[in-house]
C-alpha cells in the first residue's frame, strides 16, 4: 500500500530492489497487530449476492479476503498445487487453504520477518510459508497448477523476469492469478510485459471502483487500529501508507489518476 509518487520511484528497477524489502522486514517487525494478516486494498462486490460469507473471526479482514476470493474464483483451486507469490502477513494464503480447499497452498515472501509472522499465525495442514524471491523462484518446473499474486508485482526489481519465473513453475495448462495498480501509463507498460511473457490472456478487468468502495467501506476498522497500535506522530503516515479514506492513494483511484487490474493468464499446453 503505497502513496502516488512513491508508487511512482517503481518505474525504476534500482529503487525497487533497494526499498521494498527493509519496508516489508519493518513492518512484520515492528508491528505484529494480531488481526492485521493483509495489506490489500481490498475489494467489494457490485451486489450482496456476491459476498463472501466468512467465519466470525474472519470478518474484521473482509475486503482484503473478497480481493483474493474474486481473484481465485477465476479459475479451480481445489485439489491444486497453488503458490502465492508475495504472500506478506499470511493472510491470502490462508483464506485460500482453509476456504477453497487446495491439496496443498505456498505461500512465499522475500521478508523473512513476514514469514515467521505468517507461520505463527496461520497453522493449517495443507499450508506452508517459505522465504524466496519472485524473481528466482525457488521451486522446480513445472510444480504449481495455479500461481497467484495480489497487489505485489509493482515492488518487484524485474517484471519481465518475475513473469518468466512464473511461466516455469506453472505446469502446462496452469493459472495466473494477479491484481495490482499502476498510473495509466504504468498500466499500459504492465499490460506490454504480460504480452511477451508466452502467457495466454485469458481476462482482464478494470476492478478499480470495486478498490475505492472496499477502502471506504473498511476505513472505521483501519482508523481504529492505526488509533490503537500506532504511536500518534506516525499515525499520519501510517494512515496514507495504508490507504485511509481521504489518503493520497484513495483520491488517485477515485479520478483514475491510479487504475487497479485483475488479470488471468494461462500456460498453454505444448
Amino acid at each position: 500500500m503505497v502513496a502516488k509518487a512513491f508508487l511512482s520511484l517503481t518505474e525504476y528497477p534500482a529503487f525497487r530492489r533497494i526499498i521494498w524489502k527493509p519496508v516489508y522486514e519493518g513492518l512484520a517487525r515492528h508491528f505484529k497487530i494480531s488481526d492485521w494478516h493483509f495489506m490489500n486494498y481490498g475489494y467489494d462486490p457490485v451486489t450482496e449476492q456476491n459476498a463472501v460469507t466468512l467465519h466470525p473471526k474472519d470478518e474484521i479482514n473482509r475486503y482484503p479476503i473478497q480481493l483474493y476470493h474474486f481473484l481465485a474464483q477465476k479459475t479451480t483451486i481445489k485439489d491444486k498445487q497453488v503458490l502465492e507469490v508475495g504472500s506478506g502477513r499470511g493472510g491470502g494464503a490462508s483464506y485460500i487453504s482453509r476456504y477453497l480447499s487446495p491439496a496443498r497452498m505456498t505461500g512465499m515472501d522475500i521478508a523473512k520477518n513476514a514469514i515467521r509472522l505468517a507461520k505463527q499465525h496461520h497453522r493449517e495442514h495443507n499450508l506452508d510459508f517459505m522465504q524466496g524471491n519472485a524473481e528466482k523462484l525457488p521451486f522446480d518446473n513445472e510444480t504449481f497448477d495455479v500461481v497467484i499474486n495480489v497487489e505485489s508485482s509493482h515492488a518487484y526489481g524485474s517484471v519481465p523476469r518475475f513473469l518468466a519465473e512464473v511461466k516455469r513453475v506453472l505446469r502446462p495448462g496452469g493459472v495466473f492469478l494477479c491484481t495490482d495498480l499502476r498510473g495509466p501509463e504504468g498500466m499500459v507498460k504492465l499490460k506490454g510485459h504480460f504480452e511477451l511473457s508466452g502467457l495466454q490472456m485469458i481476462s482482464e478487468e478494470n476492478i478499480t471502483s470495486n478498490v475505492v468502495n472496499a477502502i471506504e467501506k473498511e476505513d472505521g476498522i483501519k482508523q481504529k487500529r492505526i488509533k490503537e497500535h500506532i504511536a500518534a506522530w506516525m499515525r499520519p503516515a501510517f494512515a496514507q501508507f495504508a490507504g485511509t479514506k481521504g489518503s493520497r492513494i484513495h483520491k488517485d483511484l477515485q479520478t483514475n489518476a491510479l487504475i487497479y487490474y485483475s488479470f488471468v493468464l494461462q500456460k498453454m499446453s505444448a
